[in-house]
């Protein structure tokens, strides 16, 4: 018994230290704005700053890892401006320019690239290229301003369930202060350090919860030095 204990604690440990963590935490579900630390072998990387989340707060998504959730609490669906809540892998970095050099995979926002929104559609959830598919709905990953100028994907939502959201990002902020849709938005010059930051090798995870589910993310990672 004492042998497989050991065994499962080191397993812990040695998937924690090859995890890049990106932990975005709010005061309550229905808070728009919410602060951002990152964590690499347990320890703080960057000085933690302020992002700003979906309009309606968060709700819970559909992640790599299960958190206990209580049965009142809202559920993250299609187009309620909320922000998931959950444990989400990072899949990739978009932008505007053609040729970047990252330790992530790459997706050059052409006029061409899409996300599709809309349910009903195979693509669904899926970043796809306009010239072989045109869904019912969908967002332009080129926009006319500067959102997309860098971003990550999440991960969330990746069996294509149903009206369960889509299109989740982190990417740059429309304006200080400023809500989302459902994603997580913070200033160019923050976003450039994350991307610069990550690293496929290292597993990057977004780590996204209330203040009021934090005691769980300390059961999970318990290297990690939270503040309440």
């Amino acid at each position: 018994m004492v042998k497989s204990f050991l065994i499962i604690i080191s397993i812990q440990i040695f998937l924690f230290s090859s995890e890049q963590i990106i932990l975005v935490v709010s005061n309550d579900f229905d808070s728009s704005i919410a602060n951002l630390s990152t964590f690499e072998d347990g320890k703080r990387v960057f000085k933690p700053f302020e992002v700003n989340i979906g309009t309606n707060g968060l709700g819970w998504g559909l992640g790599k890892t299960s958190l206990k959730q209580k049965e009142l609490e809202p559920q993250k669906y299609e187009g309620d401006k909320k922000a998931p809540i959950g444990i989400f892998k990072l899949d990739s970095i978009f932008g505007y320019e053609k040729n970047k050099n990252f330790k992530m995979k790459y997706l050059h926002a052409t006029k061409e690239l899409i996300c599709v929104d809309d349910s009903n559609s195979s693509s669904y959830n899926q970043i796809i290229n306009l010239k072989y598919e045109k869904p019912k709905s969908f967002e332009y990953m080129r926009r006319d301003d500067n959102q997309y100028e860098l971003g990550v994907v999440v991960a969330h939502n990746s069996k294509q369930l149903k009206g369960r959201g889509s299109c989740i990002f982190l990417h740059v902020e429309k304006a200080k202060d400023e809500p989302t849709a459902g994603c997580t938005s913070m200033s160019l010059e923050n976003m450039k350090k994350i991307v610069n930051w990550l690293d496929k090798s290292k597993n990057p995870i977004l780590v996204q919860v209330s203040k009021s589910k934090l005691n769980q993310i300390k059961e999970l990672y318990p290297e990690l030095e939270l503040a309440e």
